[in-house]
């Protein structure tokens, strides 16, 4: 009879890093040009007195993508998908909505983005807009699986640049550390939007939702679950790490000056006096590279939830039955570009608001998340423990609460 032979340590390892990517990415686009404008707005009012806000988000967005991979495995299905078979197409149909909703004014965003940094390079909207929606849907209606995957995660080293930008910016790590640990809270309405968009761009209902479609797609199962959680926290982590990097950077070089900047491209450049133009052209390379890494995840996104809702085949490839999945991706692109390619389209108020509707929006997705994989019919052994409902219950409670504080100062004199 012939011996079963063990995998040695570098097949493990190999075995391990093929199951890496539904984590990463969904991790790192929420690093987006949204988020990078947030965070650069956020580090120059606000110095570094709010890091919190994103050490406490990165949480959240461990807990809840774990939780959103976990149900995609588990069930082979997306979150549409699984809301169809469990509740029947109107709710579905209501949560598409919602998603749909917030997915449109994001990947404008993305795009926007693709602008803001290209301008740096004196490159025009009309121009560099439609060649990246070309590019990326490209990518995405042509290639495998595989080739998507190893594309989006080559585009995800591009974070690198606001690491070097933070360290170029000579920051006073002490006050970093103790806005990091130490909670206050802005007694302004727009301060306190700031801190809603902070949540908004950080745990976004399209990165949920892609988590758990890319799950599946990418065929996972369940003994290969430790290995996703790991995957996830990696991901959330680097997410955390590079948007305070983001804050950081413009805390340490604007914020002392007064500077008040209304999107990433314009910190960017006023970070020149202060780090130099080496830190300016990382910061213009980082954005560039984050928004073509969201401009493919967000249509993505978008086409899973579209099919999942409706039944139809949802996966990347030139399957001739993915026609219709193919077709949402492309429409989705073409959409965002004709509106930011618009003469005089508001790409700030795009990129900046869009991230507070996310966290409006990502109260009953969360919700409903929660509600899913605490089916123990539908989740057997896997579904949410005691603990596991008690962390997603409270993350979800600060949402809420944040969200209706934000109403009520909105609406007051």
């Amino acid at each position: 009879m012939k011996r079963r032979l063990r995998p040695g340590p570098i097949a493990s390892v190999a075995g391990a890093l093929g199951v890496f990517g539904p984590g990463i990415l969904a991790g790192l686009s929420d690093d987006d040009p949204a988020g990078i404008t947030t965070y650069s707005i956020l580090g120059a009012r606000e110095g570094y007195s709010l890091l919190w806000v994103l050490a406490v988000s990165t949480v959240a967005l461990i807990i809840f993508h774990e939780v959103g991979a976990r149900t995609g495995v588990v069930t082979g299905r997306g979150l549409t998908g699984l809301a169809r078979e469990r509740w029947g197409r109107r709710p579905a149909q209501a949560l598409l909505a919602l998603l749909l909703l917030a997915n449109l004014g994001t990947t404008c965003a993305e795009l926007a983005g693709v602008a803001a940094g290209a301008g740096l390079a004196g490159i025009p909207r009309g121009i560099s807009v439609p060649l990246a929606a070309m590019l990326v849907a490209g990518l995405l209606v042509r290639g495998s699986f595989h080739r998507v995957e190893h594309v989006l995660l080559a585009l995800g080293t591009a974070f690198v640049a606001y690491i070097a930008a933070a360290i170029l910016a000579h920051p006073d790590w002490g006050a970093a550390a103790e806005g990091l640990v130490v909670p206050t809270l802005p007694a302004t309405r727009d301060g306190l939007l700031l801190v809603v968009a902070t949540v908004g761009t950080t745990l976004a209902p399209w990165g949920l939702a892609f988590v758990q479609s890319y799950a599946v797609d990418k065929h996972l199962v369940t003994a290969q679950l430790r290995t996703e959680r790991v995957d996830v926290i990696v991901g959330a982590v680097l997410t955390g790490i590079i948007g305070a990097c983001v804050v950081v950077a413009c805390a340490a070089t604007l914020h002392p000056r007064g500077v008040r900047v209304d999107d990433a491209s314009q910190a960017a450049g006023a970070l020149r006096p202060a780090a130099g133009g080496f830190a300016t052209a990382l910061f213009g390379a980082g954005l560039v590279g984050a928004a073509l890494l969201a401009s493919a995840v967000l249509p993505l996104a978008t086409a899973y939830s579209v099919c999942e809702a409706y039944d139809r085949p949802a996966h990347l490839g030139r399957d001739p039955g993915t026609r219709f999945f193919r077709s949402i991706i492309v429409a989705a692109l073409v959409s965002a570009a004709v509106l930011v390619c618009i003469p005089g389209a508001p790409l700030v108020p795009i990129l900046y608001l869009s991230q507070a509707l996310n966290a409006v929006l990502l109260v009953p997705v969360l919700w409903a998340i929660r509600r899913l994989a605490s089916d123990a019919s539908l989740m057997g052994d896997e579904a949410l423990s005691r603990g596991d409902r008690v962390a997603t219950g409270v993350t979800l409670t600060a949402i809420t609460i944040a969200v209706v504080a934000l109403g009520l100062l909105t609406l007051s004199p």
